[in-house]
């Protein structure tokens, strides 16, 4: 379904290969977090809106396309909430320049100011 209706020729790759095409691009990763509870928050949230504006999502999309993005996103939270079934990262990555600086500061508490 998801493949179908949700995300046509989308693929979710392993942080690995995602790791391994920054470093094959020239790029040096610099963080690396993960999400996979936050994540569950922000599609329950979601689904909130959703629900909340289901007359007019159905007057824009129909109520096809509306009950298939309410399914997808309320089985998503789920399966984010149950450990090892689907997860999420946010991966920061730097071009260094040629002297080798990032032009980040030197620890992640100074990135986020």
């Amino acid at each position: 379904m998801i493949e179908n209706y949700i995300f046509p020729d989308g693929e979710v790759l392993p942080l690995s290969r995602t790791i391994d095409a920054f470093q094959r691009a020239g790029l040096e990763v610099r963080d690396v977090e993960a999400l996979r509870e936050h994540y569950v928050l922000t599609l329950r949230a979601w689904v909130g809106r959703l629900r909340d504006s289901w007359d007019d999502a159905i007057r824009l999309a129909g109520a096809e396309r509306t009950r298939t993005w309410l399914l997808y996103l309320a089985a998503s939270a789920l399966g984010f909430e149950e450990k090892g079934r689907l997860t999420i990262h946010q991966v920061l990555a730097v071009r260094p320049s040629d002297d080798g600086s990032s032009g980040l500061p030197r620890t992640r508490s100074l990135w986020l100011g």
